[in-house]
């Protein structure tokens, strides 16, 4: 496969974008667990799935590496990697975690919102039950699990999520004071975060998110009519003007706060460079994308086809990425930003994230679940704030979600910069995006080498 090489002129970053896509559909299908190649504009490197290693390989190499790989003989490129001197003991193996400690919590501090998406995970903001509100004492008897057994001079996290959390202020704001108190008395740092649908902030919201130093995540689907018809209220009436006039505080104000967007990405809103141009130069920290894989509804599911067009528009966004920081300037394009981070680290993990490990959701009732997503979802039980995490529970859960246990992880080359993709979506839906998060990750790698060689400052 020829590399692609960016260049200005008539071609427009659709066109460059239209063409790479094509070529990574094909180039990034899994023909070995243990390798994959990445062309770039000078020599082929050698992505290594032990250990997410990366390497730049001589023509020779090359020739070698793709006729092992035409072959499928697996013997073979292990010998190879041998006289390379690449092999190395394996860095994840096939025990689980065991009763991690918890480092972070999403409260549900509002089951209900005044919103009417149709795909809303959490049915409408209820999570299929009754409609109810976190109470101040079982908020703070989260931050007490929570800080229980910390170390001195650690950090943890809690986020507030919904339904719609500015529902739920009072409670909101008086727990964030709680766990900065209990913080501080026992010498741990405490990160605050919230996902709001930011239709019903308040002037002086602003001021305490900057006060407690808030990471703020702005709901918004598309601009103007495209986020209206997905993220109507429930009378059926549009959000958009109101939500970017009542977040115009917020980001006027934002020093220690940070204020992103995150967009979920539906058929019918993949004008992503449009979205992300316009959502940078309204002064969003950050912007991120999320493709919808499983809704409550069934509406609005990305499709195989849907997610070939997703792969091309990232990639368009990505190059708009690459063009901004070659000449020094800053594009908070969330996706790229952290696919290259992990990149540039080496990640290699056996789980997606925190989900029922160091990370917990916590429903209004004070049941405890592997994430925010499991709320009121027998699948993803961890105990509840009275008795505890259920270390059965928890145990059997992470033995089952390693990635050495889902199928059909153990052939792909991204299994452990992806993790095996998130729980919640494939144990609903099945793995339906793995074609996109691999083309995703080759290009992002592709990309790597060029702002490693063009812009090293980068990473820094």
């Amino acid at each position: 496969m020829t590399p692609v090489t960016i260049q200005s002129g008539t071609d427009s970053l659709a066109t460059i974008a239209s063409e790479l896509a094509a070529r990574i559909n094909m180039a990034s299908a899994p023909r070995s667990p243990q390798v994959h190649l990445i062309p770039t504009a000078g020599n082929t490197h050698l992505f290594i799935t032990n250990g997410s290693r990366l390497y730049n390989m001589s023509p020779a190499i090359e020739a070698r590496m793709e006729q092992l790989l035409q072959q499928q003989d697996e013997e073979g490129i292990t010998r190879e990697l041998i006289s390379l001197g690449l092999d190395m003991p394996a860095f994840i193996n096939d025990e689980p975690l065991k009763s991690p400690k918890t480092y972070a919590l999403s409260l549900a501090i509002a089951q209900k919102c005044n919103m009417g998406c149709t795909y809303c995970y959490a049915d409408q903001g209820d999570f299929g039950g009754p409609m109810k509100n976190m109470s101040a004492d079982t908020a703070r008897q989260s931050i007490d699990l929570l800080l229980k057994d910390c170390d001195t001079g650690s950090k943890v996290q809690v986020t507030f999520l919904g339904g719609e959390p500015l529902i739920n202020r009072k409670a909101l704001r008086e727990t964030t004071q709680y766990a900065v108190e209990q913080g501080r008395s026992k010498n741990v740092q405490v990160n605050f975060s919230l996902t709001t649908n930011g239709t019903l902030l308040k002037e002086d919201d602003a001021a305490f998110f900057e006060e407690y130093g808030f990471a703020v995540t702005i709901s918004l689907d598309g601009i103007g009519e495209q986020h209206d018809n997905l993220r109507p209220l429930k009378n059926g009436a549009g959000t958009y003007q109101q939500i970017i006039e009542k977040i115009r505080p917020l980001l006027t104000m934002q020093r220690k706060m940070q204020v992103s967007a995150r967009v979920t990405v539906t058929p019918s809103n993949m004008d992503l460079a449009k979205t992300l141009q316009e959502f940078i130069d309204m002064g969003f920290h950050s912007v991120g994308f999320s493709p919808l894989l499983r809704s409550s509804s069934g509406k609005g599911e990305m499709s195989r086809e849907d997610l070939e067009q997703m792969l091309q528009a990232m990639i368009e966004c990505g190059l708009l990425f690459e063009q901004h920081v070659i000449t020094g300037r800053r594009f908070p394009f969330l996706n790229m930003v952290n696919a290259l981070k992990e990149i540039a680290k080496g990640t290699h993990r056996p789980y997606p994230c925190g989900a029922g490990a160091g990370y917990m959701g916590v429903s209004a009732d004070g049941e405890l679940s592997a994430c925010h997503r499991f709320v009121n979802e027998p699948a993803g039980r961890m105990g509840d704030l009275v008795n505890g995490i259920n270390p059965t529970l928890q145990n059997d859960w992470l033995a089952s979600r390693h990635v050495h246990n889902q199928e059909p992880c153990h052939q792909c080359w991204a299994r452990y910069l992806c993790g095996g993709g998130c729980h919640h979506e494939v144990l609903e839906k099945g793995r339906t995006a793995c074609d996109y998060i691999r083309g995703w990750l080759h290009y992002t790698m592709q990309a790597h080498e060029r702002i490693a060689r063009m812009a090293p400052h980068w990473y820094k």
